[in-house]
C-alpha cells in the first residue's frame, strides 16, 4: 500500500518497501541460479510485516482518535480492494498454468483461496500441490489472519487504556510468541517450516510495527531524543546488530533471538527513515526510482516467482541471461498490475477511508 493512497502521506514508507522487496527478489533468483543463501530474502518479509503493521495501525489510531471507534466494514473493505484483486489474478493465473501441467490439486487450491498457504506448506512440505509458483502466499495468508482479530482487539483496548499501556500489552505479546517459539524448538524440535511460516509463530514482527505506531510515531509524536542521537547512535547500532543477526549460523537462533532482535532494530530504522527523510541516507529512499519500485513492491512480491521460473527456461545456462530477464519480466508484470488494477482501486478505497474525510 502506498503511504499515500489513504491520504495520510509518510515520508519513506515507499522507499522502506523496495528495500523490504530487493532482498527477497535477489535471493530468490539467486536460488534459481543455484546460489541459495547468498542473500538474506528473509529479512525482507519481516521488513514487510513490520511496516505493515506501523501503518494500518497508523490509519487505526488515526480514526479512533478522530470518531472515538472503528468502522470494521470500511477496515475490511478497503482492505479487502487493497490485497484480493491482485492476489487472485495472480493465483487464478498460476492455478490455471498448475491444471493444465498437471501440477494442481483442487483442495490445495481451496486452501489457498482461504489464505492457508502457510500451514499447507507446513503440512505439505515446499513441493505441496499447491498453485505453481505461488509459495509466497504463505506471508499473505499470515498477515490476514493478524488483521481478522487485530482491529476488535484494538478497538476493546483503545476504549479502556491508554495507547502507551496497549503497546506495552502488544510488546508483552512479542515476549510471549518469542517464548512460544523457544518452546516449540527446544522442547518439542519443531521444523523450521513450522516457526519460519505459521502465523502464530511470525505475528510478532507485525506487532513491533504496531507498538511503533502507537508509542513513539515518528508521523504523529513528538520524541525527546535529540535528531543527532538517532542518525548516529540508534540507527548505526540498529543496522549494524542487524547484519550481524545475518551471520549466525545457528539454527536455532535464527527461528527465535533472531527475529525478535531484528524487529527491535527496525524501530531505529522506521524512526529516522520517517521523522528525517531528507537527512544523508536516507533520502535514498525517498528517490522517485526507489519509490517507484516500493509502489510495485506488493504485484513484484507476487509475480517474481513466476517471472523467475520463465527467465530461467528462457536463458538456458547463462545466469546473467537470467537475471536481465526476471528483472525485466518482474518489473513489467508487476506495473501491468499496479497501473491496471491497484492504483484504480487504490482511489475507489479512499471512498471508504475514515481518515480522508474532514474532521
Amino acid at each position: 500500500m502506498s503511504s499515500t493512497d489513504r491520504g495520510l502521506h509518510i515520508p519513506s514508507l515507499d522507499g522502506l518497501r523496495c528495500i523490504a522487496i530487493l532482498p527477497v527478489f535477489v535471493s530468490h533468483a539467486l536460488e534459481s541460479a543455484g546460489l541459495a543463501r547468498v542473500v538474506p530474502g528473509n529479512f525482507g518479509v519481516t521488513l514487510f510485516f513490520f511496516l505493515s503493521g506501523y501503518l494500518i495501525t497508523t490509519l487505526m489510531r488515526l480514526e479512533f482518535e478522530r470518531t472515538g471507534s472503528l468502522s470494521f466494514r470500511m477496515f475490511y473493505l478497503r482492505r479487502a480492494l487493497r490485497i484480493m484483486p491482485t492476489c487472485y489474478i495472480v493465483l487464478a493465473l498460476a492455478a490455471a498454468y498448475g491444471w493444465f501441467a498437471g501440477r494442481l490439486e483442487p483442495w490445495w487450491l481451496l486452501g489457498q483461496i482461504l489464505q492457508l498457504t502457510n500451514y499447507q506448506i507446513v503440512v505439505g512440505g515446499w513441493e505441496a500441490p499447491i498453485a505453481p509458483h505461488t509459495d509466497v502466499y504463505w506471508s499473505l495468508a499470515v498477515e490476514e489472519h493478524f488483521y481478522l482479530a487485530f482491529p476488535l482487539v484494538y478497538l476493546l483496548l483503545a476504549r479502556t487504556w491508554p495507547r502507551q499501556r496497549i503497546a506495552a500489552v502488544l510488546l508483552a505479546a512479542c515476549a510471549l510468541v518469542l517464548l512460544w517459539r523457544c518452546l516449540l524448538i527446544f522442547g518439542f524440535g519443531a521444523s523450521y517450516d513450522r516457526t519460519y511460516l505459521s502465523t502464530d509463530t511470525r505475528i510478532d514482527s507485525i506487532l513491533f510495527g504496531c507498538v511503533l505506531a502507537l508509542w513513539g510515531n515518528p508521523a504523529m509524536d513528538r520524541s525527546e531524543i535529540s535528531s543527532a542521537t538517532w542518525q548516529r547512535r540508534w540507527l548505526p547500532l540498529a543496522v549494524v546488530v542487524i547484519l550481524a543477526t545475518f551471520l549466525v549460523p545457528h539454527r536455532a537462533f535464527r527461528e527465535t533471538l533472531g527475529y525478535s532482535i531484528q524487529g527491535l532494530c527496525l524501530f531505529a530504522v522506521f524512526i529516522t527513515a520517517v521523522r528525517y527523510p531528507d537527512w544523508g541516507p536516507m533520502r535514498v529512499l525517498n528517490l522517485p526510482l526507489v519509490r517507484w519500485i516500493g509502489l510495485l513492491s506488493y504485484a513484484i512480491y507476487l509475480v517474481h516467482p513466476s517471472m523467475l521460473a520463465l527467465a530461467k527456461s528462457l536463458a538456458g545456462t547463462s545466469v546473467p541471461l537470467m537475471l536481465i530477464l526476471a528483472t525485466g519480466l518482474t518489473c513489467g508484470a508487476a506495473a501491468l498490475l499496479y497501473y491496471g488494477i491497484e492504483r484504480p482501486l487504490g482511489r475507489l478505497r479512499k471512498r471508504y477511508s475514515i481518515v480522508d474525510r474532514p474532521a
